[in-house]
């Protein structure tokens, strides 16, 4: 199927895919990032760095939640784009 030929759903359907898998590997970084940071903060904060890494965290953190959002919203946005059963049927003919 290509772009010309893809229905409104499909694109959401696509985009959902895509912002899920970035779900995913934004909460690994924020897991490995919280793991580096519970073991260096010391090492960090002598070398005024931990307030940086500090702020790093909070906004991969703030970008997991806005991802989470939007997915659940254009999921939303695919159950009003479904065809509706009377339409599925009539293309069987």
């Amino acid at each position: 199927m290509s772009a010309e030929t893809k229905t409104p759903l499909d694109h959401v359907n696509a985009t959902v895919v895509q912002l899920k898998e970035m779900r995913h590997y934004c909460k690994n970084n924020v897991e490995l990032l919280t793991t580096q940071w519970l073991l260096f903060d010391g090492e960090l904060s002598k070398l005024k760095q931990a307030a940086r890494i500090e702020e790093l965290m909070t906004r991969q953190g703030e970008l997991y939640d806005a991802l989470e959002a939007e997915i659940t919203e254009l999921e939303a946005l695919a159950v009003t784009l479904q065809p509706a059963p009377e339409e599925e049927a009539g293309t069987l003919h």
